[in-house]
């Protein structure tokens, strides 16, 4: 799957790029989200302190269980399987599935879905994961079932966790 993105080094920087760009973008945004909670909550808007303790809980919590999950699996990454170098440079051996990339901004955007008074910011990074989840597979760090189980698995934690819950 890398050899298109070799034969183009322009392509291969430009997928190098997008994909910091997505990360670091929610590393900014979610804490933001935050931010703007404890603002809230500090001024006593209505039912903050609630959003704010399940913002911070659910992603968290979901976050360590992937974690423990991917360790336990333990499955080898594309390029360990085809010795072949990915695109994102990457040398960790194992932890593949499910993609904690692909399940942290799906769980991070549901959480924007649910506490963001701006309505438009979810389903943005809902799209910024998609798009996140092809760049991984097409680099070579991930496999497409790492990133659509952890896409699944980032939604169904911030469903459960923000609306049912």
């Amino acid at each position: 799957m890398t050899n298109g993105l070799r034969k183009r080094p322009a392509l291969a920087r430009g997928v190098l790029l997008a994909n910091k760009a997505i990360t670091n973008a929610v590393y900014v945004a979610y804490p933001c989200l935050l931010a703007w909670l404890v603002y809230a909550a500090a001024t006593g808007a209505t039912g903050a302190a609630g959003t704010l303790l399940r913002a911070v809980l659910v992603p968290g919590i979901s976050f360590a269980l992937v974690t423990v999950m991917r360790k336990t699996i333990n499955a080898p990454r594309p390029y360990e399987v085809f010795e072949a170098a990915p695109v994102i440079p990457k040398d960790t051996h194992g932890n593949s599935f499910p993609s904690r990339h692909a399940f942290s901004i799906f769980v991070i955007a549901m959480t924007f879905c649910a506490c963001c008074p701006l309505a438009w910011v979810g389903p943005v990074m809902l799209v910024a994961g998609v798009l996140l989840a092809v760049i991984r597979v097409v680099a070579g760090v991930h496999f497409p079932r790492d990133v659509v189980v952890g896409a699944l698995l980032g939604m169904l934690a911030g469903f459960v966790g923000l609306w049912i819950l």
